[in-house]
Protein backbone atom coordinates (compact mmCIF):
# COMPACT_ATOMS: atom_id res chain seq x y z
CA UNK A 1 0.00 0.00 0.00
CA UNK A 2 1.05 3.58 -0.67
CA UNK A 3 -0.14 6.43 1.55
CA UNK A 4 -0.45 9.87 -0.06
CA UNK A 5 -1.10 12.64 2.45
CA UNK A 6 -2.50 15.81 0.95
CA UNK A 7 -3.82 13.46 -1.71
CA UNK A 8 -6.72 15.71 -2.66
CA UNK A 9 -4.48 18.72 -3.19
CA UNK A 10 -2.81 20.07 -6.31
CA UNK A 11 0.35 17.95 -6.28
CA UNK A 12 -1.14 15.11 -4.24
CA UNK A 13 -4.01 14.43 -6.63
CA UNK A 14 -1.57 14.54 -9.56
CA UNK A 15 0.58 11.95 -7.77
CA UNK A 16 -2.44 9.71 -7.18
CA UNK A 17 -3.38 10.16 -10.84
CA UNK A 18 0.17 9.21 -11.81
CA UNK A 19 -0.04 6.07 -9.68
CA UNK A 20 -3.37 5.19 -11.30
CA UNK A 21 -1.78 5.54 -14.73
CA UNK A 22 0.68 2.87 -13.60
CA UNK A 23 -2.20 0.62 -12.60
CA UNK A 24 -1.70 1.23 -8.87
CA UNK A 25 -4.90 1.59 -6.86
CA UNK A 26 -3.91 0.21 -3.44
CA UNK A 27 -3.59 3.74 -2.11
CA UNK A 28 -4.69 5.41 1.11
CA UNK A 29 -5.48 9.08 0.54
CA UNK A 30 -5.21 11.36 3.56
CA UNK A 31 -6.42 14.96 3.50
CA UNK A 32 -8.64 17.53 5.17
CA UNK A 33 -11.56 18.28 2.87
CA UNK A 34 -13.43 20.64 5.16
CA UNK A 35 -15.80 23.04 3.46
CA UNK A 36 -13.80 23.25 0.24
CA UNK A 37 -14.55 21.78 -3.18
CA UNK A 38 -11.32 19.78 -2.96
CA UNK A 39 -13.30 16.54 -2.96
CA UNK A 40 -13.89 17.08 -6.67
CA UNK A 41 -10.19 16.38 -7.27
CA UNK A 42 -10.67 12.89 -5.83
CA UNK A 43 -13.80 11.96 -7.78
CA UNK A 44 -12.02 10.70 -10.96
CA UNK A 45 -9.21 8.94 -9.02
CA UNK A 46 -8.96 5.34 -7.85
CA UNK A 47 -7.81 4.46 -4.33
CA UNK A 48 -8.63 1.91 -1.66
CA UNK A 49 -9.07 4.03 1.46
CA UNK A 50 -9.52 7.62 2.60
CA UNK A 51 -8.82 9.17 6.00
CA UNK A 52 -9.23 12.68 7.25
CA UNK A 53 -5.95 14.13 8.46
CA UNK A 54 -6.98 14.25 12.13
CA UNK A 55 -8.11 10.61 12.07
CA UNK A 56 -4.88 9.56 10.36
CA UNK A 57 -2.78 11.41 12.92
CA UNK A 58 -4.76 9.84 15.76
CA UNK A 59 -3.96 6.38 14.36
CA UNK A 60 -0.30 7.37 14.21
CA UNK A 61 -0.46 8.54 17.82
CA UNK A 62 -2.12 5.44 19.24
CA UNK A 63 -0.19 2.93 17.17
CA UNK A 64 -3.19 1.43 15.38
CA UNK A 65 -2.46 2.62 11.83
CA UNK A 66 -0.93 -0.74 10.75
CA UNK A 67 -4.30 -2.45 11.31
CA UNK A 68 -5.93 -0.02 8.85
CA UNK A 69 -3.44 -0.73 6.05
CA UNK A 70 -4.30 -3.00 3.16
CA UNK A 71 -1.09 -4.97 2.77
CA UNK A 72 2.54 -4.02 3.50
CA UNK A 73 3.33 -0.33 3.43
CA UNK A 74 5.51 0.47 0.43
CA UNK A 75 5.76 4.23 0.82
CA UNK A 76 4.39 7.39 2.36
CA UNK A 77 4.34 10.32 -0.03
CA UNK A 78 3.80 13.11 2.46
CA UNK A 79 2.42 16.18 0.74
CA UNK A 80 -0.11 17.18 3.40
CA UNK A 81 0.69 20.56 4.95
CA UNK A 82 -0.47 24.11 5.31
CA UNK A 83 0.99 25.66 2.15
CA UNK A 84 -0.17 29.25 2.67
CA UNK A 85 2.86 31.52 2.57
CA UNK A 86 0.73 34.21 4.22
CA UNK A 87 -0.29 32.11 7.25
CA UNK A 88 0.56 34.02 10.45
CA UNK A 89 -0.28 31.40 13.10
CA UNK A 90 3.17 29.98 13.80
CA UNK A 91 1.89 27.34 16.21
CA UNK A 92 -0.55 26.04 13.59
CA UNK A 93 2.25 25.80 11.04
CA UNK A 94 4.52 23.96 13.46
CA UNK A 95 1.79 21.41 14.24
CA UNK A 96 0.92 20.82 10.58
CA UNK A 97 4.26 21.17 8.84
CA UNK A 98 6.72 19.94 11.47
CA UNK A 99 5.14 17.75 14.13
CA UNK A 100 2.83 15.96 11.70
CA UNK A 101 5.70 15.35 9.27
CA UNK A 102 7.90 14.03 12.06
CA UNK A 103 5.26 11.48 13.10
CA UNK A 104 4.76 10.31 9.52
CA UNK A 105 8.50 9.98 8.90
CA UNK A 106 9.07 7.93 12.06
CA UNK A 107 6.16 5.64 11.18
CA UNK A 108 7.56 5.07 7.69
CA UNK A 109 10.96 4.23 9.17
CA UNK A 110 9.35 1.80 11.63
CA UNK A 111 7.54 0.09 8.75
CA UNK A 112 10.60 -0.03 6.50
CA UNK A 113 8.74 2.10 3.95
CA UNK A 114 9.99 4.78 1.58
CA UNK A 115 9.33 8.33 2.84
CA UNK A 116 9.07 11.14 0.30
CA UNK A 117 7.97 14.53 1.61
CA UNK A 118 7.32 18.06 0.44
CA UNK A 119 9.83 20.61 1.56
CA UNK A 120 9.64 23.97 -0.22
CA UNK A 121 11.65 26.42 -2.29
CA UNK A 122 10.43 28.99 0.28
CA UNK A 123 13.23 27.69 2.54
CA UNK A 124 15.74 29.52 0.30
CA UNK A 125 14.52 32.90 1.49
CA UNK A 126 15.58 35.81 -0.71
CA UNK A 127 17.97 33.63 -2.69
CA UNK A 128 21.13 35.41 -1.57
CA UNK A 129 22.74 31.99 -1.01
CA UNK A 130 21.46 30.68 -4.33
CA UNK A 131 19.06 27.79 -4.85
CA UNK A 132 21.32 24.80 -4.39
CA UNK A 133 19.79 21.62 -2.93
CA UNK A 134 23.11 20.73 -1.29
CA UNK A 135 22.20 19.53 2.24
CA UNK A 136 25.39 21.01 3.70
CA UNK A 137 23.87 24.46 3.16
CA UNK A 138 20.65 23.78 5.11
CA UNK A 139 21.74 25.45 8.34
CA UNK A 140 22.66 28.63 6.47
CA UNK A 141 19.26 29.16 4.82
CA UNK A 142 17.03 31.94 6.15
CA UNK A 143 13.37 31.65 5.03
CA UNK A 144 11.48 34.91 4.72
CA UNK A 145 8.10 33.72 6.04
CA UNK A 146 6.81 31.36 8.71
CA UNK A 147 5.64 28.81 6.15
CA UNK A 148 9.17 28.50 4.79
CA UNK A 149 10.58 28.29 8.30
CA UNK A 150 8.19 25.46 9.27
CA UNK A 151 9.44 23.49 6.26
CA UNK A 152 13.04 24.36 7.12
CA UNK A 153 12.56 23.01 10.65
CA UNK A 154 11.63 19.58 9.35
CA UNK A 155 14.53 19.53 6.89
CA UNK A 156 16.89 20.35 9.75
CA UNK A 157 15.31 17.74 12.04
CA UNK A 158 15.69 15.06 9.35
CA UNK A 159 19.32 16.06 8.91
CA UNK A 160 20.01 16.00 12.66
CA UNK A 161 18.43 12.56 12.93
CA UNK A 162 20.59 11.23 10.11
CA UNK A 163 17.49 10.50 8.03
CA UNK A 164 18.52 12.39 4.92
CA UNK A 165 20.50 9.32 3.90
CA UNK A 166 17.29 7.35 3.46
CA UNK A 167 14.34 9.67 2.90
CA UNK A 168 13.67 12.24 0.17
CA UNK A 169 12.68 15.89 0.63
CA UNK A 170 11.41 17.75 -2.42
CA UNK A 171 11.67 21.52 -2.73
CA UNK A 172 8.82 22.37 -5.09
CA UNK A 173 9.02 25.66 -6.94
CA UNK A 174 6.02 27.48 -8.49
CA UNK A 175 3.74 24.54 -9.24
CA UNK A 176 0.59 25.19 -11.27
CA UNK A 177 -1.98 23.14 -13.12
CA UNK A 178 -5.34 21.37 -12.88
CA UNK A 179 -6.88 20.67 -9.44
CA UNK A 180 -5.83 23.91 -7.76
CA UNK A 181 -9.24 25.60 -7.67
CA UNK A 182 -9.62 24.96 -3.92
CA UNK A 183 -6.46 26.93 -3.01
CA UNK A 184 -8.14 30.33 -2.96
CA UNK A 185 -5.59 33.14 -2.89
CA UNK A 186 -2.77 30.58 -3.09
CA UNK A 187 -3.83 29.50 -6.60
CA UNK A 188 -1.33 30.07 -9.38
CA UNK A 189 -1.43 33.19 -11.52
CA UNK A 190 -2.54 31.03 -14.45
CA UNK A 191 -5.80 30.12 -12.73
CA UNK A 192 -6.35 33.63 -11.38
CA UNK A 193 -5.49 35.20 -14.73
CA UNK A 194 -7.89 32.92 -16.57
CA UNK A 195 -10.75 34.10 -14.34
CA UNK A 196 -9.73 37.76 -14.45
CA UNK A 197 -9.28 37.80 -18.24
CA UNK A 198 -12.55 35.91 -18.74
CA UNK A 199 -14.36 38.64 -16.78
CA UNK A 200 -12.57 41.80 -17.94
CA UNK A 201 -10.35 40.98 -20.92
CA UNK A 202 -7.39 42.39 -18.98
CA UNK A 203 -4.90 41.24 -16.34
CA UNK A 204 -3.31 43.05 -13.39
CA UNK A 205 0.32 42.37 -12.50
CA UNK A 206 2.46 43.87 -9.75
CA UNK A 207 4.79 46.69 -10.63
CA UNK A 208 8.44 46.23 -9.81
CA UNK A 209 9.73 48.20 -6.85
CA UNK A 210 13.37 47.57 -7.72
CA UNK A 211 15.21 49.56 -10.40
CA UNK A 212 16.94 46.44 -11.78
CA UNK A 213 13.62 44.80 -12.74
CA UNK A 214 11.06 46.26 -15.13
CA UNK A 215 7.36 45.92 -14.34
CA UNK A 216 6.28 42.30 -14.75
CA UNK A 217 9.83 41.12 -15.33
CA UNK A 218 10.20 39.53 -11.90
CA UNK A 219 10.98 35.86 -12.60
CA UNK A 220 10.06 32.45 -11.21
CA UNK A 221 10.83 28.83 -11.94
CA UNK A 222 7.38 27.65 -12.98
CA UNK A 223 6.76 23.89 -13.03
CA UNK A 224 3.66 22.19 -14.39
CA UNK A 225 1.98 19.89 -11.89
CA UNK A 226 2.27 16.90 -14.25
CA UNK A 227 6.06 17.36 -14.28
CA UNK A 228 6.13 17.84 -10.50
CA UNK A 229 4.22 14.57 -10.04
CA UNK A 230 6.55 12.72 -12.43
CA UNK A 231 9.61 13.96 -10.51
CA UNK A 232 8.00 12.89 -7.24
CA UNK A 233 7.23 9.38 -8.48
CA UNK A 234 10.78 9.09 -9.81
CA UNK A 235 11.88 8.70 -6.19
CA UNK A 236 9.36 5.95 -5.62
CA UNK A 237 11.15 4.00 -8.35
CA UNK A 238 14.68 4.99 -7.38
CA UNK A 239 15.03 3.93 -3.75
CA UNK A 240 18.79 4.42 -3.81
CA UNK A 241 18.39 8.20 -4.06
CA UNK A 242 18.06 10.12 -0.82
CA UNK A 243 18.34 13.67 0.47
CA UNK A 244 16.98 17.05 -0.57
CA UNK A 245 16.13 17.71 -4.23
CA UNK A 246 14.77 20.70 -6.12
CA UNK A 247 11.64 20.11 -8.19
CA UNK A 248 11.53 22.74 -10.89
CA UNK A 249 12.25 23.36 -14.54
CA UNK A 250 15.73 24.72 -13.98
CA UNK A 251 14.92 27.90 -15.90
CA UNK A 252 13.11 31.17 -15.29
CA UNK A 253 10.18 32.93 -16.88
CA UNK A 254 8.81 36.37 -16.13
CA UNK A 255 5.27 37.17 -15.06
CA UNK A 256 4.92 38.97 -18.38
CA UNK A 257 5.80 35.82 -20.30
CA UNK A 258 3.38 33.78 -18.20
CA UNK A 259 0.63 36.32 -18.76
CA UNK A 260 1.27 36.33 -22.51
CA UNK A 261 1.00 32.53 -22.56
CA UNK A 262 -2.39 32.76 -20.82
CA UNK A 263 -3.74 35.33 -23.28
CA UNK A 264 -2.47 33.25 -26.21
CA UNK A 265 -4.07 30.07 -24.84
CA UNK A 266 -7.35 31.98 -24.59
CA UNK A 267 -6.92 33.39 -28.13
CA UNK A 268 -7.10 36.96 -26.83
CA UNK A 269 -4.86 40.02 -27.28
CA UNK A 270 -2.42 40.76 -24.44
CA UNK A 271 -3.74 43.52 -22.16
CA UNK A 272 -1.80 44.02 -18.90
CA UNK A 273 -2.21 46.72 -16.23
CA UNK A 274 0.58 47.14 -13.65
CA UNK A 275 -0.47 47.91 -10.08
CA UNK A 276 1.46 48.75 -6.92
CA UNK A 277 2.59 45.82 -4.82
CA UNK A 278 1.00 45.89 -1.34
CA UNK A 279 3.28 47.34 1.33
CA UNK A 280 2.73 44.22 3.44
CA UNK A 281 4.67 41.98 1.05
CA UNK A 282 7.22 44.34 -0.51
CA UNK A 283 10.00 43.54 1.95
CA UNK A 284 9.63 39.76 1.55
CA UNK A 285 8.81 39.59 -2.15
CA UNK A 286 11.12 37.36 -4.22
CA UNK A 287 12.21 38.85 -7.54
CA UNK A 288 14.09 35.77 -8.76
CA UNK A 289 13.83 32.03 -8.12
CA UNK A 290 15.37 29.25 -10.16
CA UNK A 291 15.85 25.62 -9.25
CA UNK A 292 19.25 24.02 -9.64
CA UNK A 293 18.29 20.66 -11.12
CA UNK A 294 21.64 18.95 -11.66
CA UNK A 295 21.22 16.86 -8.51
CA UNK A 296 17.89 15.30 -9.51
CA UNK A 297 19.30 14.65 -12.99
CA UNK A 298 22.21 12.79 -11.41
CA UNK A 299 19.72 10.34 -9.88
CA UNK A 300 18.63 9.32 -13.36
CA UNK A 301 15.66 11.61 -13.98
CA UNK A 302 15.95 12.33 -17.70
CA UNK A 303 12.49 13.53 -18.79
CA UNK A 304 12.28 17.05 -20.20
CA UNK A 305 9.83 19.40 -18.49
CA UNK A 306 7.03 20.84 -20.59
CA UNK A 307 7.67 24.37 -21.84
CA UNK A 308 5.76 27.15 -20.11
CA UNK A 309 3.72 27.90 -23.22
CA UNK A 310 2.83 24.25 -23.87
CA UNK A 311 1.91 23.63 -20.23
CA UNK A 312 -0.25 26.76 -19.93
CA UNK A 313 -2.02 25.84 -23.16
CA UNK A 314 -2.70 22.29 -21.91
CA UNK A 315 -3.97 23.60 -18.58
CA UNK A 316 -6.30 26.23 -20.00
CA UNK A 317 -7.62 24.41 -23.07
CA UNK A 318 -7.96 20.92 -21.60
CA UNK A 319 -8.93 21.70 -18.00
CA UNK A 320 -9.96 25.29 -17.23
CA UNK A 321 -12.14 25.97 -20.29
CA UNK A 322 -14.00 22.61 -20.13
CA UNK A 323 -13.92 22.72 -16.28
CA UNK A 324 -12.29 19.31 -15.93
CA UNK A 325 -10.06 17.66 -13.31
CA UNK A 326 -7.10 15.32 -13.71
CA UNK A 327 -8.47 11.89 -14.57
CA UNK A 328 -11.75 13.13 -16.04
CA UNK A 329 -12.65 11.41 -19.30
Amino acid sequence: MIIVTGGAGLIGSAVVHGLNQRGIENIMVVDHLGLTEKWRNLAPLKFRDYLEKDAFEALLDNGTLPARLSGPLQAIIHLGACSATTERDASYLIRNNFEYSRKAALFAKEQGARFIYASSAATYGNGELGFSDDETLLTKLRPMNMYGYSKQLFDLWAQQQGLLTELVGLKYYNVYGPNEQHKGEMRSLVQKAFEQISETGRLKLFKSHRPDYADGEQVRDFVYVKDAAAMTLHFLDNRAAAGIFNVGGGSTASWNRLATAVFNAMDLPVAIDYIDMPESIRNTYQYHTCAETEKIRQTGYTAATLSLEAAVSDYIRNYLIPNKHLGDA
